[in-house]
């Protein structure tokens, strides 16, 4: 009984695991049985995702820079390596959030948040975070740093959201939030602390801890301004706080 319960649970750990990497990347993962409100007990697996996707990047970073190509220019390709896998999933929302910030009321702004359409201030931010991530691999110059600030930075930015999940209420009825559920508070706090552990390992404990520190600042930031100004999260405010946490750890770890 005690080993049918175990090999229970893994089978459901991975079956997660499946989930977190189906919902936050393109890759062809087998399909699983999506219960009402799986995404949120999968949550404690987003930033096993991170790390494979900063991994991906990290490995573009040092065959460019193996090919003599310039710092900036490996960088860039490192970010658009990123975005492939995702889908550009977290920079859409991004977009998206921007734009909805300048909007009228909060029915005005979830509204523009839901056009297909990118507006100034989606641009923007688009260029803005693209070109800060790009830059802060481009000054850390230094193949096998830029790959661990990678994992870490992709790591620590996913193990955020379920937090932010657990402390703010869906701004809708239906959508993302709705369907996802709400996390407990131990799959938040695990997320979490995944996200802590790789970027220590990858960056040292010291500023690893700094650097999860800033960024989950950053998050509860963007996370208290969404409940303020839409009345709480969406799918789009989640790839803001993401990418507001990828762009703070790479920053930190170029110091």
């Amino acid at each position: 009984m005690a080993m049918d319960r175990r090999n229970w649970d893994l089978e459901a750990r991975w079956t997660e695991i499946l989930l977190a990497a189906g919902f936050l990347t393109r890759f062809p993962v087998p399909s699983v049985v999506h219960e009402d409100r799986s995404l949120a007990r999968a949550g404690w697996a987003f930033p096993l995702v991170g790390l494979v996707v900063g991994a991906a990047g990290g490995a573009v970073f040092a065959l460019a820079d193996r090919l003599g190509l310039p710092m900036l220019a490996c960088g860039l390709l490192a970010v658009a390596t990123t975005m492939l896998i995702t889908g550009a999933l977290h920079e859409d929302g991004l977009a998206d959030s921007a734009d909805g910030l300048g909007g009228g009321d909060a029915e005005s702004a979830l509204a523009i948040m839901r056009d297909s359409r990118v507006g100034v201030f989606g641009v923007l931010a688009l260029i803005l975070t693209v070109g800060l991530r790009a830059a802060a691999l481009a000054g850390i110059a230094d193949r096998a740093f830029a790959f661990a600030a990678l994992v870490a930075a992709h790591a620590v930015s996913r193990g955020l959201l379920p937090g932010v999940m657990l402390w703010l209420d869906p701004a809708r009825a239906d959508g993302l939030g709705a369907e996802a559920g709400r996390p407990t508070p131990a799959v938040a706090a695990a997320a979490g602390a995944i996200g802590l552990v790789m970027a220590m390992l990858a960056l040292g404990r010291g500023r690893g801890l700094v650097a999860a520190l800033i960024a989950a600042a950053a998050a509860a930031l963007v996370a208290r301004l969404a409940r303020r100004r839409f009345g709480g999260y969406t799918g789009d405010v989640l790839g803001a706080i993401q990418q507001f946490g990828e762009v703070v750890m790479l920053l930190c770890a170029s110091l």
